[in-house]
């Protein structure tokens, strides 16, 4: 009996050190389809050490050999003018639960190119999303380790607006016209983007007024776009933008889908946004978080520093007064909670 107990310690010993000793593997694949590379973070063995991209301050294991996992792949869509690294600490989290997480760089829409933002984009990320899974399934080295019969997909705010095209949802450009003709006051920033904001003051009318004629000069198609990947069976989006949605298309999603929420959000009002598809989804669809306090930003960890970014930009993205960060990985287990649910056996 001591003999078994002591090795039973032993085991746990052992086991417990190995766990320490894991890391989150980084590396980049090519694109597919002339795509930009996708960065994938995977399970290892190898320890996590201090590393350097762009502005962010990381700790992870670069070109460390991969483990097997769980087997499943999410696909983690960055917002505009994201690159993916803002979502880093999300990644380690669904890493830590065996997942492998690649985020695909989206063409016109990311920290390099803004050239596309808005529709042009919407058009081409959930493709974009298809072909990640396509480079990750290319992989010598990652493909052994995952089956891509069901892969998971994660996107916040544009990248939510792709994750609701691949849960089942059509979207109009003149849709989002048709909603900035009735709401521009309300919502006013996600018909303009990041050019500008509202100040109170005596220029907001000549504002509105231009977003308007522009909106309505730019946003004439009527074309209903949909995309969808029998791969993808489950989808979280959060704080998406859904203005330009046919509710009803989002009544009975094609998959499992959840929804993150942020009651501050200044980018994206809640009301025209995530509140709308939830009161078009349920009881088909979950609440994975709801943050009262968090901005349009609260699913940035880490959050890209004010200094890389346009004062417009900066102000949409800063943390409303009482927001606590120290929420965030509750959130993120949440997150990884959603994605066990529905992809493992």
């Amino acid at each position: 009996m001591r003999t078994l107990f002591a090795g039973l310690l032993a085991a746990l010993a052992a086991a417990a050190a190995a766990t320490a000793q894991a890391g989150t593997g980084l590396m980049t694949l090519p694109g597919v389809a002339g795509d930009g590379p996708v960065i994938v973070f995977y399970p290892t063995a190898q320890a996590d050490a201090p590393l350097q991209r762009g502005p962010f301050h990381l700790a992870l294991a670069a070109h460390a050999p991969p483990l097997r996992g769980n087997g499943r792949l999410v696909i983690v869509s960055h917002g505009s003018g994201g690159v993916g690294w803002e979502h880093s600490d999300l990644a380690k989290v669904l890493v830590a639960s065996g997942f492998v997480v690649a985020m695909p760089a989206h063409r016109g829409d990311n920290a390099d190119d803004t050239s596309g933002m808005g529709p042009p984009t919407w058009k081409l990320r959930p493709v974009e999303v298809s072909h990640g899974i396509d480079a990750v399934g290319r992989s010598p080295v990652l493909a052994p380790l995952l089956s891509l019969d069901r892969v998971g997909m994660f996107g916040m705010s544009a990248g939510g607006h792709g994750a609701l095209t691949l849960a089942g949802g059509r979207w109009s450009p003149a849709q989002l016209r048709r909603h900035c003709e009735a709401h521009m006051d309300e919502d006013f920033q996600s018909c303009v983007g990041p050019v500008t904001e509202l100040n109170g003051n005596l220029l907001d009318g000549l504002k509105k007024t231009v977003a308007l004629a522009v909106d309505r000069a730019m946003l004439r198609d009527d074309t209903w776009y949909t995309h969808r990947d029998p791969r993808v069976q489950a989808v979280v989006a959060a704080v998406p933008f859904a203005a330009d949605f046919d509710p009803a298309s989002l009544a009975h999603p094609a998959v499992p889908l959840g929804l993150v929420t942020a009651r501050k959000d200044r980018w994206l009002a809640p009301r025209f946004h995530s509140d709308s598809v939830l009161q078009a989804c349920r009881p088909r669809c979950e609440l994975v978080a709801d943050i009262p306090t968090g901005g349009h930003s609260a699913l940035l960890s880490p959050l890209p520093p004010a200094q890389v970014l346009s004062p417009v930009v900066a102000h949409l993205l800063a943390d409303p007064p009482g927001f606590d960060r120290a929420q965030l990985p509750a959130v993120d287990q949440s997150i990884a909670t959603f994605f066990r649910q529905h992809l493992l056996p």
